[in-house]
């Protein structure tokens, strides 16, 4: 049989911007080659590597019999749809990164090294037809094996080891003496799919949140964006489970975006007591092998929910029916290196491509998306009071320029702490900064205490005595002595959250204080324990960073402490003011979230400053409308869009010639007269000894952005400064340090 000439364009995992094309082995059917299957190609000199099949064709710029053919199709059936290949396409163009890099990132990390893709084979039980009539009561004396025996019955399909380890220790003795009796039997499965059946129950929704809910269902089925603003405790999520039900009970499947890995857990417990369906968890802290399986049971329809942080936006679905973004102002949606994308911003063009609705929900939204509300382009759907009976707390600014200050406390909010122990209620400090000291200082001289690879503070931990750089993660001992005079006396400058616990649990004996950050929380599962003994009312004080802020429910908490509301006030990143008040309001959310009122109390040394005295007398509708009429005048994002390049040399003339180059060709090809701001040093100059500049380009509108950017990163590419820095170009960026 003759085959007609083909060409195969595969994308590689590497940072050329471009596909590499291959001929077909010998003998091959050109039937059996889909998009979207992965092939084991050569390449170079090294070892034969996984590709992706992205498109087939007749042409190729290098003569065929230069090609090399590909040693192996991995896969009989493509892992990725056209249509998803289409939209991770969009998002390569969009963002100006490689698509082999774009496709190969958004693969779980076992089928880019190859392994098919099967769910895992594992060991399942099951109670055998004389265990399903056996009564426990009948174990008088084996109570172990009782236990077992009931928790086996509630599984529909089998339970596997790791489901049973988790609620019975020692369980290997007990499970076998059930196997001698004949009560329950082992059989073989892929990666099991049984649920434990689950008591639901309703909640009934009031007025506000039933009207949002309706308005989501209608919209089932069509592209609808949908701004779900509602103050903290008004019950978004009750929403976001109503509209899912909707959706699942049609047989299409939701995903809900979540910022924190630590948010998973309560909102996986929420959504199983409220959907009898099995809820599916996607982010990084999972092992390869669970990834792999929870990627294939949603490819494959076999779950409905999943519920996963920012890189389960590119999970592909049998059939997505719903988008939903839980704090969609959250800077953690937006990738910070490599693969620079949003998932707020890809929920709403995967949405748009799947004709499906996408919900934004927060209480504090994004500049961007209220704008795009105001606009007509979301809907707004508006909660404005909380649930039940709870009230919003009381906002209170406390002056402390003149107070007495006990460490980082003032004398007012720890006589507030002391009033809240006493009346069995719970307290949160916030302060975003971990560590005992952000500086350590020379009382004689004055030298402080430098990163040597990024010339910065170290931040001081006590309780293992380490200065540590919390942007490269430098460590080195304290030493005892100045390094510029010897001399000896070394002061601590400024409170962390160790310094700050220390102090409470010094002048409060016999309070419970509990710190959350990020160094407290290293080992797995710790913040789920942690979280449990808030619930269960054995904390007195949490002291944490910003780990605290989103999401949690804790009913007790009647007080929340701001030790330091100044660092955002006055800021060079012009964000600064905005996430000052979003984080603001959803620390202060915590509080009074049941019957008790709850009140906030904002430490500052700018009480008079306008956007705080706006926040806190106007509330958050009042602030964002100063912050746009002020982004407007000045012509900042949401009124215009942004590009930053960025690049880092351990030459800083080698950074700085490179960024000119750069916006010299810019200059060439820059018909459209983008405004070009730099080159001029990052804000944080230097990590990890390479110093860092940034190039900033500034569009009136996204068309005339890219119409630039494309022609220019060829040119980038090209230019032999680029060789020798690392360069990055960031769309839309969040974070300008």
């Amino acid at each position: 049989m003759s085959l007609q000439p083909c060409i195969l364009r595969v994308a590689l995992h590497t940072p050329l911007r471009r596909l590499f094309d291959y001929l077909p082995p010998p003998n091959c059917k050109i039937n059996t080659l889909i998009p979207g299957q992965r092939l084991r190609v050569p390449f170079g000199k090294g070892k034969a590597r996984i590709g992706l099949l992205v498109k087939l064709t007749d042409k190729s710029e290098i003569e065929q019999h230069k090609l090399k053919h590909i040693l192996e199709i991995v896969d009989e059936q493509p892992l990725y749809t056209q249509k998803h290949l289409n939209l991770l396409e969009w998002a390569s163009q969009y963002y100006h990164h490689p698509f082999g890099e774009v496709i190969f990132t958004t693969l779980p990390p076992l089928l880019r090294k190859g392994l098919p893709p099967a769910l895992k084979k594992e060991n399942l039980w099951r109670l055998t037809p004389a265990g399903i009539v056996t009564p426990t009561e009948s174990f008088k004396y084996a109570k172990k094996q009782a236990a077992l025996l009931d928790f086996i019955k509630y599984f529909t399909d089998g339970v596997s080891s790791m489901q049973i380890q988790k609620k019975f220790a020692q369980w290997r003795p007990y499970l076998n003496a059930l196997i001698e009796k004949g009560l329950v039997e082992k059989f073989n499965s892929q990666s099991s799919n049984s649920k434990k059946l689950r008591k639901t129950y309703n909640v009934k929704l009031n007025s506000a949140q039933k009207q949002a809910a309706n308005e989501i269902s209608v919209a089932a089925g069509r592209y609808q964006a949908f701004l779900l603003d509602g103050i903290t405790g008004s019950g978004k999520t009750e929403v976001y489970i109503q509209s899912i039900r909707q959706i699942i009970n049609t047989g299409l499947q939701a995903l809900i975006l979540l910022p924190e890995i630590g948010l998973t857990p309560q909102f996986i417990e929420r959504f199983q007591h409220r959907l009898n369906v099995e809820i599916a968890v996607l982010h990084s802290a999972l092992a390869e092998r669970e990834r792999l399986d929870t990627w294939l049971k949603a490819r494959d329809g076999k779950v409905l929910v999943v519920i996963g942080t920012r890189s389960s936006i590119w999970t592909p679905f049998h059939q997505l029916g719903i988008i939903i973004v839980d704090e969609e102002h959250d800077l953690s949606y937006k990738q910070q290196d490599g693969f620079r994308y949003s998932a707020r911003d890809m929920a709403l063009i995967r949405a748009q491509r799947e004709k499906i609705p996408v919900v934004l929900g927060s209480a504090t939204p994004s500049m961007e998306s209220l704008q795009n509300a105001a606009t007509g382009r979301y809907q707004e759907l508006k909660l404005t009071r909380r649930v039940g009976s709870a009230k919003l707390p009381r906002i209170n600014i406390l002056d402390i320029r003149a107070n007495k200050m006990h460490g980082a406390v003032s004398q007012h909010l720890l006589e507030a702490i002391q009033h809240c122990i006493n009346q069995k209620q719970q307290v949160l400090l916030f302060l975003n900064r971990r560590g005992y000291a952000p500086v350590m200082m020379c009382h004689d001289c004055g030298w402080v205490f430098k990163c040597p690879r990024c010339n910065i503070q170290m931040t001081y931990h006590k309780h293992n005595n380490k200065l540590c750089c919390h942007h490269c993660g430098h460590v080195e001992k304290l030493m005892n002595n100045c390094h510029e005079c010897t001399g000896g006396k070394i002061i601590e400058i400024g409170h962390g959250t160790q310094r700050l616990t220390e102090t409470l649990g010094e002048i409060l004996p016999s309070a419970n204080i509990l710190r959350i950050d990020r160094d407290s929380t290293r080992r797995k599962d710790t913040l789920q324990l942690m979280l449990k003994d808030i619930h269960a009312g054995k904390v007195d004080i949490l002291v944490g960073t910003q780990m605290l802020a989103k999401g949690h429910h804790f009913p007790k908490v009647t007080l929340v402490g701001i030790i330091d509301a100044d660092r955002g006030l006055y800021s060079a990143d012009y964000r600064a003011s905005e996430r000052m008040a979003q984080m603001i309001l959803q620390v202060g959310g915590r509080a009074g979230r049941a019957e008790s009122p709850g009140t906030v109390i904002i430490q500052t040394h700018h009480p008079d400053h306008p956007l705080l005295k706006t926040l806190v007398a106007q509330g958050y509708t009042k602030f964002s409308e100063l912050v746009l009429q002020e982004r407007k005048e000045a012509l900042l994002p949401p009124f215009s869009y942004h590009a930053l390049l960025r690049s880092e040399a351990h030459d800083m003339q080698l950074s700085r010639r490179f960024l000119n180059d750069a916006k010299s060709r810019l200059h060439s090809t820059n018909k459209l007269q983008l405004e070009i701001f730099g080159p001029i040093m990052a804000p944080v100059e230097k990590i990890a000894g390479r110093y860092r500049m940034q190039l900033l380009l500034q569009a009136k509108n996204r068309n005339q952005l890219r119409q630039t950017l494309q022609p220019w990163v060829n040119i980038l590419e090209q230019m032999p400064s680029a060789r020798k820095v690392r360069w990055s170009l960031d769309v839309d960026p969040q974070d300008m340090s």
